[in-house]
């Protein structure tokens, strides 16, 4: 065996995205200890970048040492508890995900379902929080990485708000690519992932919660079913100032490159990112209709650093995307769940959403389609 020399891909899937230069020169540096008061120093900066990308002031903002998965779960083991009701949002696989943590939890799970490719249906939601007064939270998914689909998050945080319950936000795919705005929309708690429009590698989970989500933390009858994943040890850990308390061995160096690849999204500015990501979408879309390509989701409510093509008839979906790696190097994903084998999933994401990518993935999908590129 030898040093493991991985090839040059570009990632343009679902995640992970790619990483750029200075964030893996940053995770390369000398690791030091995870109570050294120099990172204690690069943890509180940390803290404050992650605010700027979530557009918040809350205090319990941090990313949580695993992927984007675990900030799923912690939201939920953390404001749920048995018994509890729950309206879950699902119009794709991630929202399944959701409803499969209420279960385990042992809360009752309130299915408002939509179908794969369109956004959350608003009317349905607000019919099920009507319908169920109680309920302790309306969980749902802003960006369905799945369908490349955007929902309303700020009405539906606005629902939640108005009957009562929480909400429960996964924005693994939006955080850094199309506005989150966590205080302007009333988010009570926000889960989202390293590896997607940050273009940090996967592995942190940054999250979010509001200070009502914190007081329902405060006021639970039972204890929090994860031990590495409750919030309020966590938090001795990321509090500011003073002893902190250890909890778990922090990924040092992953987490330098967080910090990294937050600077860069702060030195070109949100807007700009968001621009950036519209503008490479739109440049795809053009190449994709020359092709007579058409993409799943409805324009109004498309994500454009997830994007959704759909197969056309005689094309082999898994075959396409077998010859545009191994011929092109180029990664593109396949459809998850009811949409597997229909669609392609194209991601421009992070430091993946540029002209040359976008140019690149057309001129190869022509040629392992059969298409006229533009």
């Amino acid at each position: 065996m030898s040093s493991f020399q991985p090839p040059d891909v570009l990632l343009l899937g679902p995640g992970p995205s790619p990483v750029s230069s200075r964030v893996l020169d940053a995770i390369a540096r000398p690791t030091i200890g995870h109570l050294d008061p120099r990172f204690i120093g690069m943890m509180e900066e940390l803290k404050e970048l992650l605010r700027y990308a979530f557009q918040t002031r809350n205090a319990l903002t941090v990313p949580i040492s695993a992927p984007g998965s675990a900030g799923m779960e912690a939201a939920f083991v953390n404001l749920i508890e048995p018994g509890d009701k729950v309206v879950v949002c699902q119009n794709g696989v991630f929202g399944a995900r959701m409803r499969e943590n209420v279960v385990r939890i042992g809360a009752t799970p309130i299915m408002v379902s939509d179908p794969f490719g369109k956004p959350i249906d608003l009317e349905k939601a607000e019919a099920a929080l009507k319908a169920n007064p109680g309920v302790k939270a309306l969980a749902f998914v802003h960006a369905e990485t799945s369908t490349g689909v955007e929902s309303d998050a700020a009405v539906l945080c606005a629902l939640a708000r108005e009957h009562g319950a929480l909400s429960i936000v996964d924005a693994v795919t939006s955080l850094g690519g199309i506005p989150l705005l966590a205080d302007e929309w009333g988010a009570d708690a926000i889960y989202s992932g390293s590896q997607k429009c940050l273009s940090a590698p996967p592995g942190l989970s940054p999250v979010t919660f509001s200070e009502r989500a914190v007081e329902a933390l405060k006021s639970r009858r039972t204890p929090v079913q994860s031990w590495f994943l409750d919030l309020s040890l966590i938090m001795g850990y990321w509090q500011g100032g003073g002893a902190r308390a250890y909890h778990h061995t922090a990924p040092i160096n992953m987490l330098y490159g967080l910090h990294e690849a937050l600077l860069i999204l702060r030195e070109e500015g949100l807007d700009a990112a968001f621009a950036r990501h519209r503008h490479n979408h739109l440049r795809l879309r053009k190449g994709l209709d020359a092709m007579g390509l058409e993409l799943l989701v409805a324009e109004e409510s498309r994500l454009p650093q997830l994007n959704a093509v759909v197969v056309p008839e005689g094309v082999s979906e898994m075959e396409v995307r077998k010859r545009l790696l191994d011929e092109f190097s180029i990664e593109i994903g396949a459809g998850l769940g009811e949409l597997a084998g229909k669609i392609w999933r194209i991601g421009l994401m992070g430091a993946g959403s540029n002209e040359r990518s976008v140019d690149r993935v057309l001129e190869a999908l022509a040629v392992c389609t059969g298409r006229k590129a533009a």
